[in-house]
């Protein structure tokens, strides 16, 4: 199994594929603005080149941005201490000053890489089993819409389902074959079965069951996500970094349901 340092070299180095930068732009304890570009080794579901996208690790800010983004990006991070740029009131800033554009500030996520010395399988009251790729194509229903993914489903190599004395899936976490090293990490208990240790049990489960494999596995939650985030931390995952994006305001209308 790799070692803490190696997860997180990882992660800072497919960041920086991902933002066009180098690992040190994401430690170096600096704000730095770099220009976006379709990279063929970046997280399959990124859309690039990035309007508008920041990105920390906890020391300094990388803004990965299109050209006409690149000077309001370099206000923002002038402007505001980098300890409060992904905080209100300070994003109002940002979303006023990207509205003339077209872009809207759309989404702000964390995500978590496992703690080693934390990461261990977990028991829940329901049998557990390893899924590979074949034995969850019949699943791709709303009920397992956060573990898989319908619209990438070939991405989807890997899972663990729990069982009742029926036989019946009551929860499953998928992972996201989504970059050459790295592979995400999706969760779903059905709701009369929450509460009762199971995300967790599936989420440390795949993590083990990923990194057996040779790759890092990761978990994104909305910073409001609650529940999303105990489990990641009940599973042995550390909040490792934190990513602001920009979207044209057609793609978060959609998201609204706005026209």
């Amino acid at each position: 199994m790799m070692t803490q340092d190696e997860i997180r070299s990882a992660a800072l180095a497919q960041s920086a594929v991902d933002l066009c930068c180098t690992p040190n732009d994401l430690t170096g304890g600096r704000n730095t603005v770099v220009l976006s570009r379709e990279v063929p080794e970046a997280r399959r579901y990124l859309k690039l080149p990035f309007l508008c996208n920041l990105v920390t690790y906890g020391h300094g800010v990388v803004a990965s941005v299109s050209e006409t983004y690149a000077d309001i990006a370099r206000d923002y991070m002038a402007r505001v201490p980098a300890a409060h740029l992904f905080e209100t009131p300070a994003v109002h800033l940002l979303d006023d000053a990207v509205r003339p554009l077209g872009g809207r500030v759309c989404f702000m996520a964390e995500y978590f890489l496992p703690e080693l010395s934390l990461l261990r399988p977990l028991d829940c009251p329901y049998s557990l089993r390893v899924l590979r790729q074949g034995d969850m194509a019949d699943l791709y229903t709303p009920e397992w819409s956060n573990a898989l993914c319908e619209a990438r489903r070939e991405l989807d190599v890997l899972g663990v389902g729990a069982y009742d004395a029926s036989g019946r899936l009551i929860g499953l976490a998928g992972c996201s074959a989504d970059c050459g090293s790295m592979w995400q990490i999706g969760i779903d208990v059905l709701p009369g079965f929450r509460l009762q240790g199971v995300a967790s049990a599936l989420t440390s489960r795949l993590a083990l069951e990923i990194l057996d494999r040779g790759k890092v596995p990761f978990y994104c939650a909305a910073w409001c996500n609650i529940p999303s985030v105990r489990n990641a931390i009940r599973s042995g995952f550390r909040p490792a970094w934190a990513e602001m994006t920009v979207k044209d305001t057609a793609f978060v209308d959609r998201m609204n349901g706005i026209g």
